[in-house]
């Protein structure tokens, strides 16, 4: 009876998974329909946003998302900025809407419960019940285990440490499969996103000012991470109450890199910072907004762009094809992510690009993985924690 009800809540959920997604929308997390005494809130047509908590379903591990209102500011920076980049401008205008954001970067608490669907999700193929498509709806692929945790794990894998090392595709993979199970859209941000969260309505170099003289008040880096990684939200937020947007760990965007900056929509329409996107068609460079733990402070400013490269962050891979979810080298234990969600969620085809692999290659190399029994895809909606609780 037990196997039975399992592969009722992993079969029959096209239906059902349509009501729990709606119901749980139509629970407005974050929203309160008056204004709060205290604590942050953005007035919005429904109300007022407001910050709330997050458990993961089927354990006791929670998150805070923070209310940051919409507005306009100019992303890149000023061709007077000292340690400006090339492709930090040219500067334009982009509008944001509201959004919540996570109060912290994803932790390993948080991470690990991703990773755990590796193994669940073999056990679930193991009994013999059905393999969805990678390219489903309602599917996503765990990472596989960790080829070197020695490695990762060198600094610490604590729970309140921040989740690093993975790749874009398993960010967007992991804010997938929340979004699935709670019935919310979390994703990453675009880099203008990012940008507009991390500026907190200022508009020099870092949240705090132009000098990196108060750094040590905000923000983990090169001179004061002796011991690497250390726990989320311990140094002082920005404005909108966000801790580590610098240092700590760089966060991962949606965006792919451009040499070139923010050239081709000068002369476009006014921009949204949900388009103001390149889309990858490679699996890297991506653009990782923010600095970490091992960089210097000119590295961590609010405009600085840091690509990705996978020749040498997967260097150490011995597989072939290389990990599509995981990174092996330096400065890869100073790559992680946050969480975003839209206030008026996104049309579906358009959070679609933010949970998949827009690059082919990454298309290749995920299907490869599954073809040679390295990797694992599971059907993810609001039924899976109960059927995971009932396969215990």
């Amino acid at each position: 009876m037990r196997l039975f009800a399992l592969a009722v809540c992993l079969i029959s959920v096209c239906f059902f998974q349509s009501l729990e997604a709606a119901e749980a929308l139509k629970a407005e997390p974050g929203i309160s329909k008056e204004k709060p005494v205290t604590g942050p809130s953005v007035k919005v047509s429904k109300g007022y946003m407001v910050p709330y908590s997050v458990t993961i379903p089927g354990t006791d591990i929670s998150f805070r998302m923070l209310p940051v209102p919409g507005g306009k500011f100019k992303i890149g920076s000023p061709a007077s900025e000292p340690d400006r980049g090339d492709d930090e401008g040219p500067q334009l205008e982009v509008t944001v809407d509201p959004m919540w954001v996570a109060e912290k970067e994803v932790s390993w608490a948080e991470y690990k419960e991703f990773m755990n669907l590796y193994n669940i999700f073999k056990e679930f193929e193991g009994r013999g019940f059905r393999v969805v498509e990678v390219d489903a709806v309602d599917a996503i692929t765990a990472p596989t285990p960790l080829y070197d945790p020695s490695y990762t794990y060198e600094y610490g894998e604590e729970p309140n440490q921040p989740a690093v090392s993975m790749t874009q595709y398993s960010a967007q993979q992991y804010t997938k499969w929340l979004s699935r199970v709670l019935g919310q859209q979390f994703r990453i941000p675009t880099e203008a996103e990012w940008e507009y969260a991390c500026r907190a309505g200022t508009d020099t170099a870092y949240n705090w000012g132009d000098s990196p003289d108060k750094i040590d008040d905000y923000a983990w880096y090169f001179d004061n991470a002796e011991d690497g990684t250390l726990p989320v939200g311990t140094k002082k937020p920005n404005a909108f109450g966000l801790f580590d947007m610098h240092g700590s760990v760089a966060e991962l965007t949606v965006n792919a890199y451009t040499e070139d900056g923010y050239k081709r929509f000068k002369k476009g329409k006014p921009l949204n910072a949900t388009e103001l996107v390149v889309w990858p068609e490679t699996s890297s460079p991506v653009v990782i907004r923010g600095g970490s733990w091992e960089m210097d402070p000119e590295q961590l400013r609010s405009a600085a762009r840091l690509p990705s490269d996978d020749e040498e962050w997967k260097e150490e891979d011995p597989n072939f094809p290389k990990s599509p979810w995981w990174f092996t080298n330096d400065p890869a234990r100073g790559i992680g992510f946050r969480l975003f969600r839209s206030y008026e969620p996104l049309p579906e085809e358009a959070i679609e690009n933010f949970w998949k692999a827009n690059s082919e290659e990454v298309v290749d190399d995920v299907a490869a993985r599954l073809l040679g029994g390295r990797g694992v895809v599971g059907q993810v909606n609001g039924s899976l924690p109960e059927a995971i609780k009932n396969s215990q």
